[in-house]
């Protein structure tokens, strides 16, 4: 019946995560079919520096040519407000196959501050993003030349864009924009500037059908000679840990088969010998966990984050999730966290139970805001960066009054309904040997058997399996890459959790070895500590594999990593101590410990 549940639970995640990137879609609005001479609006999106992918500006922040009518902002779904995405009208007028060879966009006077202002976005590799009929064009502001006699730099801004376009029938397939390097104006020492703006059309047909019109960004993000090496990865990782866990899994099941052989020979000739190894803490071994309302709330939110990362692969892999689907991929995050939050109130009740715990409104509360609480301030932090940098990455009040509204009007009370159903729950953990009144004084064991060694052997293993996918995730988040392999990105996740469950269990196994019972919070901690390694890993990534600068960038960056990274730590800790509880339960039952 729970089993029946669960699959029902998950069938509706999915269910409602799918029906709101599909409402997103079709409140788009336009159907993508046109007629010659139809009016498709050209919506710029943002500017920014284009080694600081974070660091995005609205686009009439610069003075560009403005419509003659206003401009006007292009509605938002709670993703690509997430995304930073700012849509809003332009002046240039793409009508639907109908080219244009040298339209005027405007004429204006540029004063001292509005040279600046593009100086200064030339000096720091200013892009900007557009969209027509939902496509993304990108195409930088202008150029710098090096004056290598003298060892000075000029600035010189594009005063004149094409645009070429292709179609399939009435729909738009492509679209492409360029400068002309003979069309720029000087701007590295005017303080005044007539400066005439201009832009040409040139449409073509293509054979390209619509239902295959995002797959050259896909192929431009990951050419052929990245995909032998996402498969190479694959097979490297897979190899590595197969020749790591089959060496670990042989010396474990040695070690144990001698072990159980021992204790059964003593057992069946009577001997009265003095116990020795794990056998030795079967009175403490079951003994519960220091602060365990806190361990339980960490395990709650671990299993939660795990549900939400599977109904995201699960999204991802039937396609839902296309190459520059604005914001789809956030607001799935969102749904599914506010979704799964049933699942945290639970599984951290249900612990809580099992350690015999009466505190139940304060083990709800931690669930919570065990994860919520460090995103808020981490987010208030960036969010007033972002305000003061007057960036499109701060969210509008209208968004964070949403997000707030979700938090409270689901989260909370799914939470809550979770620890009610785990209080009033029938589950019992039926140790298999009694524990004694007092504990066993733990023996003095060397350095490296100590908690902070062991975390990091144990997130070593994990770590090395990902690290090589991890550079391509890094280049989609924090570059101009699109990530869209994610079955091989779902292989390497499994990978993630069978190799943290492996050596979590290893190490549970060689702890209780040297007669060391506090095996709870150890266990939780090794498997978490990949996220840890991960978090070193952007450090790496940053200086050494970046051209990322500035506090805004670097303040993004580490902050929502730090984020990200806590989420790893939670679900793979969750998974570690589960591993790890099942085994120890196994091999004390299979000694019939009384």
């Amino acid at each position: 019946m729970a089993r029946l549940c669960a699959g029902l639970l998950l069938a509706a995640l999915l269910g409602s995560a799918v029906a709101l990137v599909a409402s997103e879609r079709v409140l788009l609005g336009s159907d993508h079919k046109f007629k010659p001479g139809d009016d498709i609006m050209l919506y710029a999106n943002k500017v920014g520096p284009f080694q600081n992918p974070t660091e995005t500006y609205q686009y009439y922040n610069l003075p560009f040519c403005q419509p003659t009518d206003g401009k006007e902002y292009k509605t938002e779904f709670l993703g690509e407000v997430l995304e930073g995405d700012r849509l809003v009208t332009t002046p240039y007028k793409l009508q639907f196959r109908t080219d244009v060879e040298n339209a005027v966009l405007c004429k204006r006077t540029l004063t001292a501050e509005d040279l600046k202002k593009f100086r200064d976005a030339v000096k720091q590799d200013y892009y900007f993003q557009m969209f027509y009929d939902d496509l993304p064009v990108w195409g930088f502001i202008g150029k710098v030349e090096k004056i290598v006699q003298q060892g000075t730099h000029k600035y010189f801004l594009f005063t004149h864009f094409h645009f070429d376009l292709s179609y399939n029938d009435d729909r738009v397939i492509e679209i492409n924009v360029s400068s002309d390097p003979m069309r720029t104006v000087d701007i590295t020492t005017a303080d005044t500037l007539d400066v005439q703006f201009s832009y040409s059309v040139k449409w073509k047909q293509s054979s390209v059908t619509y239902d295959h019109r995002m797959d050259r960004y896909a192929r431009y993000s990951f050419l052929p000679q990245h995909l032998e090496i996402h498969w190479f990865s694959i097979i490297n990782s897979c190899v590595t840990v197969l020749l790591l866990t089959g060496f670990l899994a042989t010396i474990l099941l040695r070690v144990l088969k001698n072990d159980f052989m021992k204790y059964t020979r003593d057992d069946e000739m009577g001997e009265e010998q003095e116990e020795t190894g794990w056998k030795y803490l079967h009175g403490d071994v079951f003994r519960f966990p220091p602060q365990s309302n806190l361990f339980s709330a960490m395990l709650g939110v671990g299993a939660q984050i795990l549900a939400m990362a599977m109904c995201i692969f699960a999204l991802a892999l039937v396609g839902v999730f296309y190459p520059y689907n604005r914001g789809g991929l956030l607001s799935a995050c969102v749904v599914l966290y506010a979704l799964t939050a049933g699942i945290s109130g639970y599984v951290g009740g249900l612990h809580y139970k099992m350690f015999g715990g009466t505190n139940w409104v304060s083990n709800v509360l931690l669930c919570t805001v065990m994860y919520c609480g460090p995103v808020l301030v981490v987010f208030s932090f960036l969010n007033t960066v972002a305000i003061f940098y007057r960036s499109t990455a701060a969210l509008p009040f209208g968004t964070i009054v949403i997000i707030i509204l979700l938090w409270a009007l689901i989260t909370f009370p799914l939470t809550v309904l979770g620890g009610i159903a785990a209080k009033n729950s029938k589950v019992e953990f039926n140790a298999p040997c009694r524990t004694t009144k007092f504990p066993r004084d733990v023996p003095a064991l060397p350095w490296y058997r100590t908690t902070v060694p062991q975390m990091l052997m144990a997130g070593f293993l994990p770590f090395s399996a990902i690290y090589i996918e991890l550079y391509y995730i890094f280049a989609s988040i924090w570059g101009h890459k699109v990530y869209t392999i994610y079955s091989i990105l779902f292989i390497v996740f499994i990978i993630l959790i069978i190799v943290t469950a492996f050596i979590t269990v290893a190490l549970t196994y060689f702890q209780l070895a040297v007669e060391d019972h506090r095996w709870w919070w150890r266990s939780f901690l090794c498997g978490g500590s990949t996220g840890l390694f991960v978090y070193g890993y952007c450090f790496y990534y940053y200086y050494a594999r970046s051209d990322m600068s500035g506090f805004m960038q670097t303040s993004f960056f580490f902050g929502y990593n730090a984020v990200v990274c806590y989420a790893f730590f939670l679900m793979l800790g969750a998974v570690g101590f589960r591993a790890s509880l099942l085994f120890v339960r196994h091999i004390y039952r299979a000694i019939k410990c009384e």
